[in-house]
């Protein structure tokens, strides 16, 4: 395993992050992803995780209404991992009581609410990224900052970072930070994907100007580019967030699997591989969040590391790209 600087801090994470998205009750009320599961293979798959090196693992407060979260923290105890070496993210934003009032969003009521409630299911004293989960229209950016820089100042989170914002947004909210003398964002987690480049036009190169960590999510889209695309796998068959994300431009991602399917052909390596060597061959990229339900699927993803594709082999994918509108995901 490979480790770097988290962004322009000095935090040492492993270049592969393992989401843990799929960790969690299955059945829950309120559960967004069905195949999750916290059973003897998913710690399996947590173990080859740690056994590969892997130091930083991410999760969200609403994914599986906290089980996700819960599930995190029992996996870090069963393991006796040593708290000083590894990297714990969680996010906070969406709803934990659909419907209830002061549920969901990013008040300094419900961040510093949250961050407890994320405390005690991971069972530790901190965690030491702190993310937005998406920005909060209804609320005032200096509100949602000072209560984060407040999280920070009470030892309860180490950093803090933002996902799926809009660079003007972003770089706004820093100057916020700066301008008061608040912590700053030190990290950023966009979608980011062989379907999806968007973000190449302004997030990247902002974040590159500011030595801001970048942390993609979904770096295989929801699987779309680790197998051919008439391909269909558990998942796929129950996962209708993946389907309403990117199931709605076959026209224009199925020639880029396509193409990731026939380098694969020549090279030997798996879809997944090529699509993560593809992503690490980018100097922007600091750790993609990798999901796992499969032991296989981490070693893949480590794997990736050390493939380096030729550069007429990266012009390919790259050429078969067409732009998308603005996708949100979860």
């Amino acid at each position: 395993m490979e480790y770097h600087k988290f962004g322009n801090t000095g935090m040492d994470v492993s270049k592969i992050a393992l989401g843990m998205m799929s960790f969690g009750e299955s059945n829950v009320e309120n559960g967004l992803f069905p195949w999750a599961s916290n059973d003897k293979n998913m710690e399996d798959v947590f173990k080859k995780a740690i056994d590969s090196g892997i130091n930083y693992f991410d999760t969200a407060n609403v994914y599986q209404s906290g089980t996700s979260e819960i599930t995190t923290g029992k996996l870090i105890k069963k393991f006796s991992l040593n708290r000083d070496d590894i990297v714990v993210a969680t996010k906070v934003n969406f709803p934990m009581r659909p419907g209830k009032p002061n549920s969901g969003g990013l008040s300094r009521k419900e961040i510093l609410s949250e961050i407890d409630h994320s405390l005690e299911r991971l069972q530790l004293d901190y965690v030491d990224l702190y993310q937005i989960h998406r920005l909060d229209p209804q609320t005032p950016m200096e509100e949602t900052m000072e209560a984060l820089h407040d999280v920070v100042k009470s030892g309860k989170a180490r950093y803090i970072g933002a996902s799926s914002l809009d660079a003007w947004q972003l770089e706004r909210m820093q100057n916020i930070a700066k301008i008061n003398g608040w912590t700053k964002f030190s990290s950023v987690q966009p979608q980011y994907n062989l379907l999806y480049r968007e973000e190449e036009r302004e997030i990247m190169p902002l974040a590159s100007d500011s030595n801001i960590a970048v942390v993609p999510w979904s770096p295989l889209a929801g699987g779309r580019t680790a197998r051919p695309w008439e391909v269909e796998t558990e998942r796929s068959k129950t996962d209708e967030i993946s389907k309403n994300v990117w199931g709605k431009n076959k026209s224009i991602d199925k020639p880029v699997v396509d193409t990731i399917e026939k380098i694969s052909e020549e090279t030997g390596y798996s879809m997944a591989q090529i699509s993560l060597a593809w992503m690490l061959s980018k100097d922007y990229i600091t750790a993609p969040v990798i999901g796992a339900t499969k032991i296989k699927h981490i070693e893949e993803a480590v794997s990736s590391l050390n493939i380096e594709l030729s550069k007429e082999h990266l012009e390919e994918i790259e050429n078969a790209y067409e732009p998308h509108a603005k996708m949100i995901g979860y």
